[in-house]
């Protein structure tokens, strides 16, 4: 039953076995969970999320992040 209802998920990994590495995909993994793993002690998801953005996607910094009175 188990092979039947993921049958299609199965012929497309023998399909498309030499033109994809999953090393990419291992690469993002690792990269996601050692953010999370840094990010221990933020309040919000958001705040967890926008790191997890600026790791994956390299998006630039803010040119300041804290503001000192």
């Amino acid at each position: 039953r188990t092979l039947r209802q993921h049958r299609e998920l199965i012929l497309n990994y023998f399909r498309a076995q030499k033109l994809f590495s999953s090393g990419v995909v291992e690469g993002l993994n690792n990269k996601a969970k050692v953010t999370m793993r840094k990010s221990y002690g933020f309040r919000t998801y958001r705040v967890l999320e926008l790191a997890l953005y600026h790791s994956l996607a390299k998006l630039p910094e803010p040119e300041q992040t804290h503001e000192f009175f």
